[in-house]
């Protein structure tokens, strides 16, 4: 049985989701809806990471329960330069890059989450599989999230 290679990978997708979240966040502080909205999705992928983790050890995987962490240097950095920039000139672009970062990484996660889903319904493991429904559902809002701050951003910051 291999699930416990797909709980390690989606383990690692979830925690590069959750920095990529926190990074663009911090980024982008000066656009506060992006900035706060994608701290609350770090959190959903955050707790995926804990609960996978949990899960894990029934399948023979010993994953750290715990979210990684940004650097303090890292954090200070990007503060600055995120104060410096503001809202436009290359930050605009940069929002869209971000964006697309996070549509491309969770529409990923969303892939493992489904895959997961299968194989629990195929051994019939009723804690697995609601495991992968309630956390693809949430992963499903961070992709949306992200598409529709593209669809909103994108016409503007390209054309003007």
């Amino acid at each position: 049985m291999r699930i416990g290679l797909v709980l390690r990978e989606l383990h690692r997708a979830e925690n590069d989701l959750a920095m990529e979240l926190l990074q663009v966040s911090e980024r982008h502080r000066v656009d506060h809806e992006t900035h706060h909205i994608a701290r609350d999705l770090a959190t959903w992928s955050r707790r995926h990471v804990r609960e996978i983790a949990e899960m894990a050890r029934q399948y023979g995987e010993d994953l750290d329960p715990e979210p990684e962490h940004e650097s303090t240097i890292a954090r200070t950095v990007r503060d600055k330069t995120s104060e410096l920039l503001g809202r436009e000139g290359p930050t605009e672009l940069l929002m869209l890059r971000d964006l697309r970062g996070i549509y491309t990484k969770a529409s990923g996660v969303s892939v493992d989450w489904e895959m997961l889903a299968q194989a629990a319904q195929g051994i019939r493991h009723s804690d697995l599989l609601a495991l992968a429904s309630r956390c693809h559902a949430e992963t499903l809002r961070q992709v949306r999230w992200a598409n529709a701050r593209i669809k909103e951003s994108s016409t503007q910051i390209l054309v003007s």
